[in-house]
């Protein structure tokens, strides 16, 4: 048998963080490299581990000249944990990549050119702290010798790192994790617990802490684990949540209570909500504060007007939007959500919403609306609905996204129809020492 070649090793310097957890760096023959390990500005020592055709991927084995933006991680776990890749970065150059990564998308990915891409990205909004930002950790679930194992997932992705506390949590409630985590090992040690992962949300508003099990419709010690988890963290709900179907096309097949309200309240500004399990929530409160104010003062609805909620969720725009605009019709295709939004409607005292069910494209509202928000999925906007709302007589939408590539993408779209105009793009920093950005664009009628 041949020998196996001898991994590549580079010295490289590191230009710019990527969209992504690495560094960039360019070869002596130019071509890109991703370095994990690094941050922008190191000199490093890298062994290829992937190569491709237009570009390779390296690990940073030595660290030769450090970045002036590097800094010790504020996480011990920072470097074997994957939960916060860019931990290593001073928090001004993530702001500053963050905002360069947005305007190089618009420039690239919409076609925009880099000057119209500049002039369009407002400077960076940071809304909360660095760190102890999240109202949400999710814990992964691994077996080592007949023993089941409670943590964060590794760096790359292989396996999973115990922790005692996540710093990214809100630290009111940094206990949480390591008490779940033992409290889940003991009771696995005497039943046969199938869990996928566990979701821990807490707020520090409401005092509210739910823990969420993830596994399949099956027997399952329900009495034993709300037990053993009320005496660990005394949450305010502890609640099961079963799925059916492959890894990649999970659907829920129920909830079960198993202690407590059976859902997690958080409030957002002037509104409380209530949310289920699956449904999604900001994980950054005050991100999310930040983000209705942002669409609030774009938009600036009025009482006699019509209001569309696209992609709506459990009502984090749609509450505020209703207590301004005359009418709103807001949609959501996932179940959990929108039985959400009608309770927190309900709660609410708000009868002026038309709540619906269904996907964005296929039960897109007969209405003309004066003022429009959507959020999509990290997918973006569908070329069917950019063109419905193009369509519509609006004299502005609201579009927040959370994946910038998709965001150019649709803006684009929009150009060619030319009905609406992105007039300003303002990113977002709900995920700090992660490479995740969030922006609300307006548009304007041309």
């Amino acid at each position: 048998m041949a020998a196996a070649p001898e991994p590549r090793e580079l010295e490289l310097t590191c230009e710019r963080m990527s969209y992504g957890p690495d560094a960039v760096a360019r070869d002596a023959d130019g071509k890109t490299v991703f370095v994990s390990g690094a941050v922008a500005g190191d000199r490093v020592r890298a062994v290829v581990d992937r190569a491709g055709e237009r570009w390779d991927h390296a690990r940073a084995t030595e660290l030769l000249d450090a970045s002036p933006d590097r800094v010790a991680p504020g996480c011990p776990y920072a470097a074997l944990c994957g939960g916060c890749p860019w931990a290593a970065l001073s928090y001004p150059a993530q702001a500053r990549a963050k905002r360069a990564g947005v305007v190089d998308a618009l420039a690239r990915i919409g076609g925009m050119g880099a000057e119209r891409a500049e002039a369009l990205v407002a400077p960076l909004e940071s809304p909360s702290a660095p760190w102890g930002y999240r109202n949400k950790v999710e814990l992964a679930v691994a077996r080592e010798g007949g023993r089941v194992a409670l943590g964060m997932h590794a760096a790359g992705g292989d396996g999973v790192v115990r922790v005692k506390s996540c710093a990214l949590l809100d630290k009111r409630f940094a206990k949480a994790v390591r008490a779940v985590s033992g409290a889940l090992g003991y009771l696995a040690g005497s039943h046969g617990l199938t869990l996928e992962r566990v979701g821990v949300r807490a707020s520090s508003r409401t005092r509210e802490v739910e823990v969420a099990l993830w596994d399949h419709p099956g027997p399952f010690p329900r009495a034993q684990a709300a037990k053993v988890l009320t005496d660990a963290l005394s949450p305010t709900s502890v609640v099961r949540v079963m799925q059916k179907g492959p890894a990649k096309a999970r659907r829920i097949a129920g909830v079960e209570c198993l202690s407590g309200a059976g859902s997690w309240g958080e409030r957002v500004g002037e509104e409380r909500m209530r949310v289920s399990a699956p449904s999604f929530f900001q994980v950054n409160t005050a991100g999310a504060e930040k983000l209705v104010e942002l669409v609030l003062d774009a938009l600036r609805p009025e009482p006699h007007e019509e209001a569309m909620d696209l992609y709506c969720g459990a009502g984090t725009f749609t509450l505020p939007l209703a207590r301004r605009a005359g009418l709103v019709s807001a949609v959501e295709s996932y179940g959990p959500a929108v039985r959400d939004l009608r309770r927190n409607l309900t709660a609410a005292g708000l009868d002026n919403v038309d709540a619906v069910g269904g996907d964005a494209g296929r039960e897109f509202p007969d209405t003309d609306a004066d003022v429009i928000v959507v959020d999509p999925p990290r997918a973006g906007l569908s070329p069917d609905v950019v063109r419905r709302l193009s369509e519509q007589p609006a004299r502005a939408i609201a579009y927040v996204s959370c994946d910038p590539a998709t965001l150019a993408r649709d803006l684009a779209r929009f150009d060619e129809a030319g009905t609406f105009s992105p007039s300003r793009v303002t990113p977002m920093d709900l995920f700090p020492q992660t490479f995740h950005v969030e922006t609300v664009t307006l548009l304007e009628r041309t």
